[in-house]
C-alpha cells in the first residue's frame, strides 16, 4: 500500500465522469457540460454518483459533492483524468466562480501506463486484455441523447454507465499494479 510519507496509508479517490456538448465554439467544437460523477474510496466497494438535473442548483450540488471528496483526498486515480476528466471539472469550478481545484496526486492508467506501441489502451480494452469480469455499460446513440437532454431514463444509462466504469477502472487499476505496468502518479496542477 502506498504510504504519504512513510507514514499513514493514502487516501485515494477512484472516480469517473460523463459529461455533454453544451455549445458551438469554434471549428465545430464544442464545450462541455458534466453530467454525472461517480467516486469510490480505494478498499471500499460502495460506488456514489451524483447526476445533472434540470432542477435548478443542480450542477451546484454536484459540484459541492465532488470537491468534499476530492478535497479529502490524497491522490485521485481514474482513466485519462490528467488530460480529461480534472480539466473539465476544473473549468466547471471557473464557470460556476469556484477557486480551481487544487493541485493533487494523480494516478492515471492510461497516462501512466508503461511504453508501448500499436496497442490500445483504453480502459475497457485494458481489462478484457486481463480477463477482468468487471463489465463496461455501453450506451447507443438513442441512449446518448435521452442523457444528454437529461432524460429520466437516459441518465439512468449514464448513472449505470459512470459507476460501472469506476468499478472496472478499480479493478483494471490493482491489475495493472500487481503485474508491474503502471508508473508512478504524478501532481495534477490546475
Amino acid at each position: 500500500m502506498l504510504k504519504w510519507q512513510g507514514s499513514k496509508p493514502l487516501r485515494i479517490l477512484d472516480f469517473d465522469l460523463e459529461n455533454r456538448p453544451l455549445s458551438y465554439w469554434f471549428d465545430g467544437n464544442t464545450t462541455a457540460e458534466v453530467t454525472a460523477i461517480a467516486a469510490s474510496w480505494l478498499g471500499e466497494t460502495y460506488v456514489d454518483c451524483r447526476l445533472l438535473t434540470l432542477e435548478p442548483g443542480s450542477a451546484t450540488a454536484m459540484l459541492d459533492w465532488f470537491l468534499d471528496l476530492y478535497n479529502q483526498a490524497d491522490m485521485v486515480t481514474g482513466h485519462y483524468i490528467r488530460k480529461h476528466d480534472l480539466p473539465i471539472l476544473n473549468a466547471m469550478c471557473l464557470d460556476l466562480g469556484y477557486p480551481p481545484l487544487g493541485s493533487k496526486l494523480a494516478s492515471d492508467t492510461q497516462l501512466d501506463l508503461m511504453k508501448r506501441k500499436d496497442l490500445s489502451a483504453s480502459q475497457e480494452s485494458l481489462a478484457a486484455m486481463f480477463g477482468l469480469p468487471e463489465p463496461k455499460h455501453h450506451m447507443t446513440q438513442q441512449e446518448w441523447r435521452k442523457a444528454n437532454r437529461l432524460l429520466p431514463d437516459g441518465m439512468e444509462a449514464t448513472r449505470e454507465r459512470v459507476t460501472k466504469d469506476v468499478i472496472q477502472h478499480k479493478a483494471l487499476r490493482a491489475e495493472l499494479i500487481t503485474r508491474g505496468f503502471l508508473k508512478a502518479a504524478k501532481v495534477w496542477s490546475p
